[in-house]
Protein backbone atom coordinates (compact mmCIF):
# COMPACT_ATOMS: atom_id res chain seq x y z
CA UNK A 1 0.00 0.00 0.00
CA UNK A 2 1.49 3.39 -0.92
CA UNK A 3 2.17 5.94 1.74
CA UNK A 4 3.07 8.86 1.05
CA UNK A 5 6.34 11.04 2.10
CA UNK A 6 5.89 12.92 5.34
CA UNK A 7 8.42 15.72 3.56
CA UNK A 8 5.96 16.52 0.77
CA UNK A 9 5.38 19.97 1.13
CA UNK A 10 8.73 20.72 2.36
CA UNK A 11 10.37 22.04 -1.04
CA UNK A 12 7.63 22.56 -3.54
CA UNK A 13 6.81 26.22 -4.17
CA UNK A 14 2.95 27.03 -3.87
CA UNK A 15 1.47 30.12 -6.02
CA UNK A 16 -1.82 31.89 -5.32
CA UNK A 17 -4.04 30.97 -8.52
CA UNK A 18 -4.85 35.05 -9.75
CA UNK A 19 -7.17 36.39 -6.93
CA UNK A 20 -8.55 33.14 -5.53
CA UNK A 21 -7.85 31.02 -2.59
CA UNK A 22 -6.51 28.21 -4.41
CA UNK A 23 -2.43 27.96 -4.38
CA UNK A 24 -0.75 25.20 -7.34
CA UNK A 25 2.15 23.88 -7.49
CA UNK A 26 4.92 25.82 -9.25
CA UNK A 27 4.89 22.56 -11.38
CA UNK A 28 1.68 20.13 -12.31
CA UNK A 29 1.50 17.04 -14.04
CA UNK A 30 -0.16 16.64 -16.92
CA UNK A 31 -1.54 13.14 -18.16
CA UNK A 32 -1.73 14.03 -21.74
CA UNK A 33 0.38 10.75 -23.63
CA UNK A 34 2.13 9.25 -20.90
CA UNK A 35 -1.15 7.92 -19.27
CA UNK A 36 -3.66 4.96 -20.91
CA UNK A 37 -1.94 4.04 -23.83
CA UNK A 38 -1.43 0.43 -24.17
CA UNK A 39 2.39 1.03 -24.17
CA UNK A 40 2.53 2.32 -21.21
CA UNK A 41 2.40 -0.27 -18.14
CA UNK A 42 0.18 0.33 -15.34
CA UNK A 43 3.24 0.07 -12.92
CA UNK A 44 4.86 2.70 -14.61
CA UNK A 45 1.95 5.06 -14.66
CA UNK A 46 1.39 4.98 -11.16
CA UNK A 47 5.07 5.32 -10.37
CA UNK A 48 4.90 8.34 -11.56
CA UNK A 49 2.11 9.49 -9.71
CA UNK A 50 3.59 8.60 -6.80
CA UNK A 51 6.71 10.09 -7.49
CA UNK A 52 5.19 13.46 -8.52
CA UNK A 53 3.36 13.40 -5.26
CA UNK A 54 6.03 12.77 -3.22
CA UNK A 55 7.80 15.81 -4.63
CA UNK A 56 4.95 18.11 -4.20
CA UNK A 57 3.38 18.03 -7.49
CA UNK A 58 -0.35 18.16 -5.48
CA UNK A 59 -2.13 19.13 -9.12
CA UNK A 60 -2.91 16.30 -11.68
CA UNK A 61 -4.27 17.44 -14.52
CA UNK A 62 -6.64 15.78 -17.43
CA UNK A 63 -8.59 16.17 -20.25
CA UNK A 64 -11.81 13.83 -21.84
CA UNK A 65 -9.85 12.91 -24.48
CA UNK A 66 -6.86 12.40 -23.04
CA UNK A 67 -5.25 9.13 -24.24
CA UNK A 68 -5.03 7.58 -26.43
CA UNK A 69 -7.64 6.29 -27.28
CA UNK A 70 -10.01 9.29 -25.53
CA UNK A 71 -11.05 8.44 -22.04
CA UNK A 72 -8.03 6.14 -21.24
CA UNK A 73 -6.09 9.04 -18.95
CA UNK A 74 -9.37 9.66 -17.04
CA UNK A 75 -9.83 5.82 -17.01
CA UNK A 76 -5.94 5.27 -16.12
CA UNK A 77 -6.08 7.88 -13.29
CA UNK A 78 -9.18 6.57 -11.97
CA UNK A 79 -7.88 3.56 -11.12
CA UNK A 80 -4.61 4.86 -9.43
CA UNK A 81 -6.71 7.18 -7.57
CA UNK A 82 -8.98 4.32 -6.10
CA UNK A 83 -5.61 2.05 -5.47
CA UNK A 84 -3.31 4.84 -3.88
CA UNK A 85 -5.00 8.42 -3.72
CA UNK A 86 -8.44 7.41 -2.15
CA UNK A 87 -7.48 9.07 1.41
CA UNK A 88 -5.44 11.67 -0.70
CA UNK A 89 -8.35 13.09 -2.55
CA UNK A 90 -8.21 16.34 -0.03
CA UNK A 91 -4.51 17.03 -1.05
CA UNK A 92 -5.03 16.86 -4.71
CA UNK A 93 -6.60 19.12 -7.12
CA UNK A 94 -7.79 17.25 -10.30
CA UNK A 95 -8.75 19.11 -13.53
CA UNK A 96 -10.41 17.85 -16.85
CA UNK A 97 -11.73 19.34 -19.73
CA UNK A 98 -13.89 19.30 -22.15
CA UNK A 99 -13.92 21.02 -26.01
CA UNK A 100 -12.24 17.98 -28.74
CA UNK A 101 -14.11 15.14 -30.15
CA UNK A 102 -15.19 12.24 -27.87
CA UNK A 103 -18.30 10.63 -29.11
CA UNK A 104 -20.17 10.80 -33.03
CA UNK A 105 -22.57 13.19 -33.92
CA UNK A 106 -23.11 16.88 -33.83
CA UNK A 107 -23.56 16.54 -29.97
CA UNK A 108 -19.52 15.11 -29.69
CA UNK A 109 -17.34 18.13 -29.50
CA UNK A 110 -16.99 22.11 -29.31
CA UNK A 111 -18.88 24.00 -26.69
CA UNK A 112 -23.02 23.76 -26.15
CA UNK A 113 -24.28 22.98 -23.13
CA UNK A 114 -25.22 19.68 -23.88
CA UNK A 115 -21.95 18.40 -24.83
CA UNK A 116 -20.35 20.38 -22.59
CA UNK A 117 -22.58 18.59 -18.80
CA UNK A 118 -22.52 15.08 -20.67
CA UNK A 119 -18.82 15.10 -21.00
CA UNK A 120 -18.54 15.97 -17.57
CA UNK A 121 -20.24 13.28 -16.45
CA UNK A 122 -18.40 11.05 -18.18
CA UNK A 123 -15.28 12.29 -17.08
CA UNK A 124 -16.10 12.33 -13.64
CA UNK A 125 -17.40 8.41 -14.12
CA UNK A 126 -14.15 7.24 -15.33
CA UNK A 127 -12.52 9.02 -12.88
CA UNK A 128 -14.82 7.62 -10.13
CA UNK A 129 -15.23 11.30 -8.28
CA UNK A 130 -17.78 13.15 -7.18
CA UNK A 131 -16.07 16.82 -8.65
CA UNK A 132 -13.31 18.11 -10.27
CA UNK A 133 -11.07 20.86 -8.89
CA UNK A 134 -10.95 22.31 -12.17
CA UNK A 135 -13.41 22.22 -15.17
CA UNK A 136 -11.89 24.09 -18.69
CA UNK A 137 -13.71 25.18 -21.95
CA UNK A 138 -10.82 23.13 -23.63
CA UNK A 139 -10.92 25.25 -26.66
CA UNK A 140 -13.44 28.58 -27.90
CA UNK A 141 -16.59 27.16 -30.10
CA UNK A 142 -17.22 29.12 -32.66
CA UNK A 143 -20.66 28.86 -33.32
CA UNK A 144 -21.89 28.28 -29.93
CA UNK A 145 -22.64 31.55 -28.04
CA UNK A 146 -19.69 32.33 -24.91
CA UNK A 147 -23.06 32.89 -22.78
CA UNK A 148 -23.78 29.08 -23.49
CA UNK A 149 -20.70 27.77 -23.08
CA UNK A 150 -19.39 30.17 -19.91
CA UNK A 151 -22.94 28.80 -18.71
CA UNK A 152 -22.69 25.08 -18.53
CA UNK A 153 -19.22 25.80 -16.63
CA UNK A 154 -21.30 27.86 -14.35
CA UNK A 155 -23.98 25.03 -13.85
CA UNK A 156 -21.26 22.71 -13.04
CA UNK A 157 -20.14 24.54 -10.05
CA UNK A 158 -24.15 25.20 -9.12
CA UNK A 159 -24.27 21.02 -9.26
CA UNK A 160 -21.22 20.88 -7.47
CA UNK A 161 -19.47 18.97 -9.84
CA UNK A 162 -16.61 21.55 -10.30
CA UNK A 163 -15.00 23.73 -7.60
CA UNK A 164 -13.10 26.17 -10.19
CA UNK A 165 -13.64 26.85 -14.49
CA UNK A 166 -11.01 27.71 -16.86
CA UNK A 167 -10.61 28.11 -20.18
CA UNK A 168 -7.42 26.75 -22.65
CA UNK A 169 -6.68 28.07 -26.16
CA UNK A 170 -8.68 30.82 -25.87
CA UNK A 171 -7.28 34.45 -27.60
CA UNK A 172 -6.81 37.60 -25.08
CA UNK A 173 -10.44 39.51 -26.15
CA UNK A 174 -12.00 35.83 -25.89
CA UNK A 175 -11.11 35.54 -22.14
CA UNK A 176 -11.73 38.97 -21.40
CA UNK A 177 -15.19 38.15 -22.58
CA UNK A 178 -15.51 34.76 -20.79
CA UNK A 179 -14.19 36.48 -17.47
CA UNK A 180 -17.66 39.26 -17.96
CA UNK A 181 -19.70 36.52 -18.54
CA UNK A 182 -18.71 34.68 -15.36
CA UNK A 183 -18.51 37.23 -13.49
CA UNK A 184 -21.93 38.03 -13.81
CA UNK A 185 -23.14 34.58 -13.31
CA UNK A 186 -21.37 34.70 -9.99
CA UNK A 187 -18.24 32.01 -11.15
CA UNK A 188 -15.08 33.81 -11.12
CA UNK A 189 -12.55 32.51 -14.18
CA UNK A 190 -9.77 31.06 -12.14
CA UNK A 191 -8.04 30.34 -14.93
CA UNK A 192 -6.39 30.03 -18.43
CA UNK A 193 -4.24 27.20 -19.39
CA UNK A 194 -2.46 28.52 -22.95
CA UNK A 195 0.19 26.67 -25.01
CA UNK A 196 3.54 28.98 -23.82
CA UNK A 197 7.09 28.14 -24.07
CA UNK A 198 10.69 29.89 -24.91
CA UNK A 199 10.01 29.08 -28.51
CA UNK A 200 6.24 29.96 -28.38
CA UNK A 201 5.72 33.71 -26.94
CA UNK A 202 1.77 34.20 -28.16
CA UNK A 203 0.60 34.57 -24.96
CA UNK A 204 3.49 37.80 -25.07
CA UNK A 205 3.21 38.93 -27.96
CA UNK A 206 -0.37 38.61 -28.35
CA UNK A 207 -1.56 40.60 -25.07
CA UNK A 208 -2.98 36.85 -23.56
CA UNK A 209 -0.56 37.68 -20.61
CA UNK A 210 -1.20 41.42 -20.13
CA UNK A 211 -4.95 40.15 -20.46
CA UNK A 212 -4.64 37.82 -16.95
CA UNK A 213 -3.15 40.28 -15.19
CA UNK A 214 -5.28 42.07 -15.48
CA UNK A 215 -8.20 40.30 -14.68
CA UNK A 216 -6.31 38.55 -11.95
CA UNK A 217 -6.75 35.17 -13.46
CA UNK A 218 -3.91 32.57 -13.12
CA UNK A 219 -2.43 30.79 -15.76
CA UNK A 220 -1.06 27.50 -16.36
CA UNK A 221 0.88 26.44 -19.58
CA UNK A 222 0.81 23.53 -21.22
CA UNK A 223 4.10 22.58 -23.92
CA UNK A 224 7.04 24.50 -21.57
CA UNK A 225 8.92 22.06 -23.46
CA UNK A 226 8.06 22.40 -26.45
CA UNK A 227 6.94 19.05 -27.36
CA UNK A 228 10.78 17.92 -25.76
CA UNK A 229 12.58 20.33 -28.39
CA UNK A 230 13.53 22.09 -24.87
CA UNK A 231 15.35 19.10 -23.43
CA UNK A 232 18.28 17.36 -24.17
CA UNK A 233 16.43 14.80 -26.64
CA UNK A 234 17.73 17.23 -29.85
CA UNK A 235 20.96 18.22 -29.09
CA UNK A 236 22.31 15.97 -31.93
CA UNK A 237 19.65 15.77 -34.09
CA UNK A 238 16.78 13.70 -34.53
CA UNK A 239 16.60 10.17 -32.64
CA UNK A 240 15.30 7.32 -33.82
CA UNK A 241 12.65 7.16 -31.05
CA UNK A 242 11.79 10.58 -30.51
CA UNK A 243 8.13 11.90 -31.09
CA UNK A 244 9.81 14.21 -34.15
CA UNK A 245 10.72 11.01 -35.75
CA UNK A 246 7.40 9.04 -35.57
CA UNK A 247 4.11 10.16 -37.07
CA UNK A 248 2.79 12.73 -34.54
CA UNK A 249 1.27 15.71 -35.83
CA UNK A 250 2.46 17.60 -32.87
CA UNK A 251 6.50 17.64 -33.93
CA UNK A 252 7.51 17.55 -37.48
CA UNK A 253 10.97 16.51 -38.47
CA UNK A 254 11.11 18.97 -40.72
CA UNK A 255 11.10 21.66 -37.26
CA UNK A 256 14.61 20.76 -36.10
CA UNK A 257 16.96 22.08 -38.63
CA UNK A 258 20.54 22.39 -38.11
CA UNK A 259 20.19 26.54 -37.13
CA UNK A 260 17.65 25.24 -34.25
CA UNK A 261 19.73 22.33 -32.59
CA UNK A 262 22.82 25.21 -32.66
CA UNK A 263 20.35 27.17 -30.94
CA UNK A 264 19.17 24.45 -28.17
CA UNK A 265 22.64 24.01 -28.06
CA UNK A 266 23.54 27.43 -27.22
CA UNK A 267 20.57 27.53 -24.70
CA UNK A 268 22.32 23.89 -22.77
CA UNK A 269 25.35 25.65 -22.27
CA UNK A 270 23.30 28.24 -20.56
CA UNK A 271 21.82 25.87 -18.53
CA UNK A 272 25.09 24.03 -17.66
CA UNK A 273 26.11 27.60 -16.50
CA UNK A 274 23.36 27.86 -13.72
CA UNK A 275 23.86 23.94 -12.96
CA UNK A 276 20.43 23.11 -15.09
CA UNK A 277 19.66 20.93 -17.79
CA UNK A 278 17.90 22.34 -20.37
CA UNK A 279 14.48 21.50 -19.56
CA UNK A 280 15.02 22.52 -16.53
CA UNK A 281 16.22 25.82 -17.42
CA UNK A 282 13.17 26.11 -19.99
CA UNK A 283 10.47 25.39 -16.89
CA UNK A 284 12.41 28.17 -15.16
CA UNK A 285 12.42 30.65 -17.71
CA UNK A 286 8.27 29.81 -17.85
CA UNK A 287 8.18 30.25 -14.33
CA UNK A 288 10.27 33.59 -13.85
CA UNK A 289 8.60 36.49 -12.03
CA UNK A 290 5.83 35.02 -10.56
CA UNK A 291 3.15 35.86 -13.81
CA UNK A 292 2.43 32.11 -14.41
CA UNK A 293 0.96 30.31 -11.79
CA UNK A 294 2.48 27.11 -12.59
CA UNK A 295 3.72 25.23 -15.70
CA UNK A 296 2.63 21.56 -17.09
CA UNK A 297 4.95 18.70 -17.59
CA UNK A 298 4.67 15.37 -18.95
CA UNK A 299 7.02 12.31 -18.29
CA UNK A 300 7.13 8.93 -18.95
CA UNK A 301 9.57 8.13 -16.38
CA UNK A 302 9.83 8.79 -12.40
CA UNK A 303 13.43 10.01 -13.17
CA UNK A 304 12.28 12.57 -16.13
CA UNK A 305 9.56 13.53 -13.31
CA UNK A 306 12.65 14.45 -11.01
CA UNK A 307 14.72 16.23 -13.45
CA UNK A 308 11.45 18.60 -14.18
CA UNK A 309 11.09 19.01 -10.54
CA UNK A 310 14.69 20.22 -10.36
CA UNK A 311 14.06 23.41 -11.99
CA UNK A 312 12.21 24.90 -9.14
CA UNK A 313 15.89 25.07 -7.26
CA UNK A 314 16.42 28.03 -9.62
CA UNK A 315 13.51 30.13 -10.85
CA UNK A 316 15.86 33.71 -11.00
CA UNK A 317 17.19 35.11 -14.19
CA UNK A 318 19.45 37.81 -14.44
CA UNK A 319 19.19 40.39 -16.96
CA UNK A 320 21.73 39.16 -19.29
CA UNK A 321 20.59 35.74 -19.08
CA UNK A 322 16.74 36.56 -19.98
CA UNK A 323 19.33 39.28 -23.14
CA UNK A 324 21.20 35.46 -24.22
CA UNK A 325 17.87 34.01 -24.00
CA UNK A 326 15.75 36.09 -25.73
CA UNK A 327 19.16 36.59 -28.66
CA UNK A 328 19.10 32.56 -29.38
CA UNK A 329 15.28 32.38 -29.54
CA UNK A 330 14.60 35.51 -31.11
CA UNK A 331 16.92 35.96 -33.90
Amino acid sequence: MYTAHPDRYADMPYRRTGRSGLKLPALSLGLWHNFGPADRTVGTQRAILRRAFDLGVTHFDLANNYGPPPGAAESAFGEALKADFASYRDELVVSTKAGYLMWPGPYGEWGSRKYVLSSLDQSLKRMGLDYVDIFYSHRPDPETPLEETMGALHSAVQQGKALYVGISNYSAEQTREAARILGELGTPLLIHQPRYSMLDRRPEDEGLLDALDELQVGSIVFSPLEQGLLTGRYLNGIPEDSRAASDSPFLKSDAVTEDLVGRLRALDDLAKSRGQSLAQLALAWVLRGGRVTSALVGASSPQQLEDSVGAIRNLDFDAEELARIDALVKA
